[in-house]
């Protein structure tokens, strides 16, 4: 009877704990947004990534091997971008680092798709600590201001 109240509770939580995606948005000029997945097809390990990172320049740096194909590196107003022409969707990542230094991926294409309306009210209720959580489609969403622009945190809604 004990496991079956623990599986029943375990059932019940799960759903409510479960994070489905993270998303980046930055605004671009125009008012339009650029959207990064936390997760994306294009794996790149951190020692490929800190060797391009070095060799970036604003015109890109020296087009080099990866495990993903070729890959260059750019230096942007929002940090370094590598550049992955090879690849069939996922053909940009965001270098990001935390504040240890630890690095952290954004890649250009990933699995969760928002009209430029729910981006927007996702953009605009975002605050430093958090905005309030939001319903948007199938998830609730809390956003962030950080360094780089809004992080977004989507999770499932329950099933009912």
């Amino acid at each position: 009877m004990k496991t079956f109240l623990w599986l029943a509770a375990l059932l019940v939580t799960l759903p409510a704990c479960a994070v489905d995606n993270v998303l980046l948005i930055q605004l671009l000029p125009g008012g339009t947004y650029q959207v990064w997945h936390a997760e994306g097809e294009s794996q790149l390990s951190d020692d490929e990534v800190m060797s391009l990172e070095v060799t970036a320049k604003p015109e890109g740096g020296e087009e080099a091997p990866s495990s993903a194909g070729p890959a260059r590196a750019f230096e942007t107003a929002n940090g370094v971008m590598i550049n992955l022409p090879a690849a069939p969707h996922d053909q940009a990542i965001l270098i990001d680092r935390d504040g240890c230094g630890h690095i952290r991926l954004w890649h250009a294409a990933g699995a969760t798709h928002l009209t430029e309306e729910q981006i927007t009210d996702i953009y605009i209720s975002a605050l430093p600590d958090g905005g309030k959580r939001l319903s948007i489609g199938t998830y609730y969403v809390k956003a962030f201001i950080t360094k780089l622009g809004v992080t977004a945190t989507l999770w499932n809604k329950p099933i009912k």
